[in-house]
Parts: structure tokens; C-alpha cells; sequence
């Protein structure tokens, strides 16, 4: 007890300590947190469907049908038809053969990644890859080769070091689709590229591209207009555009099939509730349907991201609704936030070890619901609070 103790007030010297906030209404483009009415800049309902009234109708529906829980396992009690028509759903969306389902996408990472790989087997990944993506690495106990962040050249030069000797070792690359903290996306062509000329799998991680990117809302190959069968493993969440909770695996018929006859957090967890799987089946719908929501979703990514840039914000560059705005120490970006949130904006401080030290931030994200008046507000926020605290001239 005493180390752990030492360990907290160590985090707290460092500006580390975290805390969880009370948020009291339905997640918007305003909410209510600890009694006060604030801007939601750090939610990933980027498509705002999260408190939709379809979405809440279906989990309403569902539930009088099926009841509030699975019961169990999809293998023994908690297979639905619901459950089956969202996988059919999701394969649609993705341009897949099949899709199964995970209760979260963390557990999807560390299923998929700890099935299909093993001993002698080698991953490329990202090194700004999800957290799931590095303990799922490392749950396969293959060897882990980290390549710099969006870097094909030293993919490149890795892939020939580590695989250019022959062998019977299953090679994976895998990347993030949108970088969750720096928004940027994937170069998943060249990364195609790569693994045709070494034989290697490919997995994408759509957990912030899915509903966002793509003609179609299908993610990062949707994006950039990659056939479905160059992108072998395609990932993603419905906790985020999708408004419910959850994970999923897109791809061959023969993946899906595997993993649910392999994967252990497919076997052994009870299934997600008919409600969720409900209201996410409502959403891929309104996705494929509204596509003006994601055209206002980019509008707004670009007036934010613009406006951010000219007043002399250091903003990564990117085009997705995730626009980090870095301030580099912890205690400064902690500082910015609380000011932020006095000028009703909610967009926390994201520290080490979420992005590397010297890189603290504000990730703001932004939402197809919010109003003109919304990013007035906003960067009428950012501008005081950055001038107050020298960021900004």
C-alpha cells in the first residue's frame, strides 16, 4: 500500500494524476458536466448519434423483445438474430465477406492479434499505435518490430532486414487507420504495397476512421478506394461514430470463421446486450443513409482546424475531426483545459503516457451537431485562454 501510495503522489508531481468527471446528461454537442452547461470538444460521437432518437428506439425495442442481457456466450446463449444481422451490417459497411463481434475493440486487437500470430511470427507496427494494438503484440508472443510513425521508408527497410531471409513466419503489418491523438491517417496504399511485394497480412485498426472516412463512411480503405481483400483484417468499434459500444473484425469469411472458433475473448465473454446491438445496427444504417452528416463533420474539422492555425496554435496537420493542439508541458496543457472549460468548452488535457513527454496537448474533437454559434464559441475560447497564458500573441 505504501508503494502504490508513493507511486500516485509521484504522478502527481509530474501533472499525471487523473481523476474522472460526472457528466449528468445525454452525450451532445452540449452536455451537462457537474452542473455546468459546457461544449463537448473531447467526445468521439463525431457523427452525434450517440443520444440519436432512432438509436434510442431500437435499444428501447429491443430490450422489450429480448430482455435487458445476452445471458451468455454467443457460442451458448447469447446469439440473437440481432446480433447476426449487425454482423451482416458491419460486413456491408466494410465490403467484407463476414464481420464478428467483440465487446469492446480493445478486446478485438487482443483477440485477433493473439490468435492469428504466435511464436517465430513477426509484426510491423506503428509506433503511435493504439495501446490494444501494443499488449495485443505482446499477448501473440511474435517478434514486434515498431516502425516510425507513418514512415515507409523504414518499413521498408525493417521488412527487408527482418524478412528478406525466407522462413515459414506468418509476417503482419498493422496500423492505426486515424491515429487516435495526432488524427492523422494511415498511408494504407503504400502499406498494401509493402505487403504484396513480402507476402505479409495486413490489419487496420478503424476504430476513429469507421462512419468517418470513405465515400461511403467504410474507413481508411473506403478512403482511399482500396479493394476490401488487399486489407486483410479491418477493425473497429461501435463506441464511437456508431453511438453503442463494442468491437468488431471485418474481412474473409475463412478470418471470421477462425476466430470464432479460436479467438478467447469471443469464446469465453458473454455476449453484448440485444440493446446495443440494436441501436449500433440503427447507426450503420443512418451512416450509409446521411451521408450529409459526415460532410458537415469534415466542414466544421476544417473551420476548426483553420482557425486554430491562424491564431498561432502549433495544430498537427491532418483532416479528420481530431485536431491536436500542442502546448508540450503537462502543467501548462492541464491549465489550458481548466480555462477552457471557465469559457465553456470541455476539451481535457491528454498527458504521458497517452502521447510522448514533451507533447502534452488539448485533443480536441469536434461534432457534425454542433452549431455555427458552437465554433464561434470555441475558438473565441481557445483565443482568450491562449492569450492569457502566452501561447499565443
Amino acid at each position: 500500500m505504501e508503494r502504490m501510495a508513493k507511486e500516485l503522489q509521484q504522478i502527481r508531481s509530474h501533472g499525471l494524476y487523473r481523476s474522472l468527471r460526472t457528466i449528468e446528461s445525454a452525450p451532445d454537442a452540449r452536455v451537462q458536466i457537474e452542473s455546468k452547461s459546457l461544449i463537448m470538444c473531447a467526445s468521439n460521437n463525431y457523427l452525434g448519434l450517440a443520444n440519436h432518437p432512432r438509436l434510442i428506439d431500437a435499444a428501447c425495442n429491443a430490450i422489450q423483445v429480448f430482455g435487458t442481457g445476452s445471458s451468455g456466450s454467443r457460442l451458448i446463449t447469447g446469439n440473437t438474430v440481432l446480433h447476426e444481422q449487425l454482423e451482416s451490417q458491419l460486413a456491408g459497411l466494410k465490403g467484407t465477406e463476414a464481420a464478428i463481434l467483440f465487446n469492446t475493440g480493445f478486446m478485438a486487437n487482443l483477440a485477433v492479434l493473439s490468435t492469428l500470430l504466435g511464436e517465430g511470427d513477426v509484426i510491423f507496427s506503428d509506433e503511435l499505435n493504439h495501446a490494444s494494438i501494443i499488449d495485443g503484440c505482446r499477448l501473440s508472443k511474435a517478434n514486434v518490430v515498431v516502425y516510425r510513425h507513418n514512415d515507409m521508408a523504414d518499413l521498408e527497410k525493417k521488412l527487408l532486414q527482418r524478412v528478406g531471409h525466407g522462413g515459414n513466419s506468418r509476417i503482419l503489418i498493422v496500423t492505426d487507420g486515424v491515429f487516435s491523438m495526432d488524427g492523422d491517417i494511415a498511408r494504407l496504399p503504400e502499406i498494401v504495397e509493402l505487403a504484396d511485394r513480402f507476402e505479409a497480412w495486413v490489419m487496420v485498426d478503424d476504430a476513429h476512421a469507421t462512419g468517418v472516412l470513405g465515400a461511403h463512411g467504410g474507413g481508411t480503405a473506403d478512403y482511399y478506394g482500396l479493394p476490401s481483400d488487399n486489407v486483410h483484417v479491418q477493425l473497429g468499434t461501435m463506441s464511437k461514430v456508431l453511438g453503442a459500444e463494442g468491437g468488431f473484425v471485418a474481412g474473409s469469411q475463412l478470418l471470421v470463421d477462425y476466430l470464432r472458433n479460436r479467438a478467447r475473448p469471443f469464446i469465453f465473454s458473454t455476449a453484448l446486450s440485444p440493446s446495443v446491438i440494436a441501436s449500433a445496427g440503427t447507426a450503420v444504417e443512418l451512416v450509409s443513409k446521411e451521408p450529409e452528416r459526415r460532410v458537415r463533420l469534415h466542414e466544421i474539422a476544417r473551420r476548426v482546424r483553420d482557425g486554430l492555425s491562424y491564431l498561432g496554435f502549433q495544430v498537427l496537420p491532418g483532416e479528420t475531426p481530431i485536431i491536436p493542439v500542442i502546448l508540450g508541458d503537462p502543467e501548462r496543457a492541464v491549465e489550458f483545459g481548466q480555462r477552457l472549460e471557465a469559457n465553456g468548452v470541455f476539451a481535457p488535457a491528454v498527458r504521458p503516457p497517452s502521447v510522448p513527454p514533451g507533447t502534452s496537448r488539448i485533443r480536441l474533437t469536434v461534432m457534425a451537431t454542433q452549431s455555427d454559434a458552437d465554433i464561434a464559441q470555441i475558438l473565441n475560447a481557445f483565443t482568450r485562454v491562449g492569450q492569457e497564458l502566452g501561447v499565443i500573441a
